[in-house]
């Protein structure tokens, strides 16, 4: 199957696709979005976008609908960056045609809700099958995302819109129905 043999490339097209769909509803807006890229995944992020002086830390991840994922490996450095937030993106598995989004972050200006402390394994196993742990990366169920339809819902999210708080600490849930 293409998605587990090229899965890098799917990425990179999967984030190429957001952030087309992102700028998109940033110019309806009559806004403008600076993306800027991290080249190494060292700090827990992928991009850092900033319109109007918001600056977002994101951390991308995706899967196709239908696909069994429940949890994302997240980098415990981006809970230590300004506005971090992780968007997970559901895409079809024919088109790449992104179809939903699970969020999991706050409000402009406020920290990364709580990771956890479920701290996350190698995938791989040494040569007795003993998968290392990776001290700095935690484990976020899908549970303690919020599904988000829409772009536009997801941007009020990124760059702040009074009715769009996210369901997180202490507000209900509603991604587990994905």
């Amino acid at each position: 199957m293409i998605h587990s043999e090229a899965s890098s490339l799917r990425e990179q097209y999967i984030e190429y696709g957001f952030l087309a769909d992102l700028c998109r509803e940033m110019w309806r807006r009559d806004q403008a979005v600076d993306v800027l890229h991290c080249h190494t995944d060292r700090s827990g992020y992928d991009v850092v976008l900033e319109a109007d002086g918001i600056q977002r830390h994101v951390q991308l991840k995706s899967s196709f609908e239908g696909a069994k994922t429940s949890r994302q490996k997240i980098n415990v450095r981006l809970s230590g960056k300004p506005s971090g937030c992780i968007i997970w993106i559901r895409f079809d598995p024919l088109t790449l045609k992104q179809t939903s989004y699970l969020w999991f972050g706050d409000a402009p200006g406020e920290p990364l809700p709580g990771i956890g402390n479920r701290i996350a394994k190698h995938s791989k196993g040494d040569r007795e099958g003993t998968k290392a742990e990776r001290p700095d990366i935690r484990v976020v169920n899908r549970g303690q995302f919020s599904r988000i339809e829409t772009i536009s819902a997801l941007t009020d999210l990124l760059f702040g819109c009074p009715d769009a708080l996210p369901p997180q600490s202490g507000l209900t849930h509603n991604a587990a129905a994905s």
